[in-house]
C-alpha cells in the first residue's frame, strides 16, 4: 500500500476510541451511526485488515488497531506541538518570556511565586507553556523549559534550581488516625502514583531505599498524576510521596505534615534551561537568576 487513508476516516476512528463507542462518537461527529460504521469498513478496506473485534460488547481493538491508534495519537500530538511552534514563533514579539514545564511544576510551585516575581518586575510576563511532557521541549518560541533530570542537556544553558527531596506525608487528620491505630503503614493507605518515566520515586522504590516494610501498599490508592494525588493526601485518603517541588508549600502551611517515616534524597533534581535560540535571552537570564534566587530561600 502506497498511499494515506482519507484524514476524515482516522478522525473517525479516532473519535471511536476517545468516546468509547461508536455511537458516542457519532453523536460527537454530529453524523449518523451508519454514518460512523461505513467509515471504519472504508478504513479497514484501505488498511485491509480488520481494526475493530466486533465479537466482544462493547467492540474493542483488534492488535492492528492498536497499531493504527497509537500512529494516529501519536502524530496528532506531533501535528498539535508543531503547530504551537509555529504560533509561538509567528507571535514573538520580545516582550514576554515564555516558559515551559510539566503541569504539576507549574500548578505547585512556580504559579504561587510568580505573584512575587511581578511585583519585583511589574515590565515583563512570563508565559507558561504547561505540558504533560515529562521532559519539557525547547521548541521555537520557548525561552526556559524547567526540567527534572540529572541536567545532562545539550539543548541549552543548564542552572541547577533546587535538589529535590522526598518524604511521606498525609493531612494532620490521617495522622491522628495512623497514631490512634498501631502508628504504622501496615493499616494505612499508600497514594500510589502511576508514571513510565524511572526518574520518579515510586512507593516500592522508596520501601526499597529506605528498608522498611509496608503492607499497606497492596490496598493503595492509584493515581495517573502527582495533582491528583495531592488532592487525595489533602483530603485525608493516605500517606504520599511528598516531593519537595509538590507538597513543600502545602507543608509549610500545615495542610500535609510529615508522616513520620525517614525523607529520601533523589539523585535527580530540577533544572532551569535556557534555549540556545532564545530571542530574549537577556530577559531569560533575568528570571532564571529570580527562580534560583526565590529557591535557595
Amino acid at each position: 500500500m502506497d498511499r494515506l487513508p482519507p484524514l476524515r476516516l482516522l478522525h473517525v476512528f479516532e473519535t471511536v476510541h476517545r468516546t468509547g463507542s461508536p455511537s458516542r462518537a457519532a453523536r460527537e461527529l454530529n453524523v449518523s451511526l451508519p454514518a460512523v460504521s461505513q467509515s471504519l469498513k472504508q478504513l479497514e478496506d484501505h488498511v485491509g485488515t480488520s481494526l475493530l473485534d466486533r465479537s466482544t460488547r462493547p467492540a474493542g481493538f483488534t492488535e492492528a488497531g492498536e497499531i493504527l491508534l497509537n500512529a494516529v495519537v501519536e502524530n496528532r500530538e506531533r501535528l498539535t506541538d508543531a503547530l504551537e511552534d509555529i504560533r509561538a514563533l509567528t507571535n514573538a514579539t520580545g516582550e514576554a518570556v515564555t516558559l515551559a514545564c510539566t503541569i504539576g511544576f507549574a500548578t505547585y510551585w512556580l504559579m504561587p511565586r510568580l505573584e512575587a516575581f511581578y511585583l519585583d518586575h511589574p515590565d515583563l510576563a512570563v508565559n507558561v507553556q504547561s505540558t504533560s511532557q515529562e521532559v519539557p521541549r525547547l521548541g521555537p518560541g520557548v525561552d526556559i523549559a524547567m526540567r527534572y533530570g540529572d541536567g545532562a542537556w545539550s539543548d541549552g544553558s543548564v542552572e541547577l534550581l533546587f535538589e529535590e527531596s522526598i518524604e511521606p506525608v498525609c493531612a494532620p487528620e490521617y495522622l491522628e488516625r495512623i497514631k490512634a491505630d498501631d502508628g504504622s503503614l501496615a493499616s494505612s493507605f499508600l497514594i500510589h502514583v502511576e508514571t513510565d518515566d524511572r526518574r520518579w520515586v515510586s512507593w516500592p522504590d522508596y520501601l526499597n531505599r529506605t528498608g522498611l516494610r509496608a503492607a499497606g501498599s497492596a490496598k493503595g490508592l492509584r493515581f495517573s498524576n502527582y495533582v491528583q494525588a495531592a488532592q487525595a493526601a489533602l483530603s485525608g485518603h493516605g500517606i504520599m510521596l511528598g516531593w519537595r517541588s509538590i507538597t513543600g508549600d502545602y507543608s509549610e502551611r500545615g495542610l500535609l505534615v510529615p508522616a513520620g517515616l525517614p525523607p529520601l534524597t533523589p539523585k535527580d533534581a530540577y533544572h532551569a534551561v535556557l534555549s540556545h535560540r532564545s530571542r530574549n535571552h537577556e530577559k531569560a537570564e533575568l528570571v532564571v537568576s529570580w527562580l534560583k534566587q526565590v529557591a535557595t530561600r
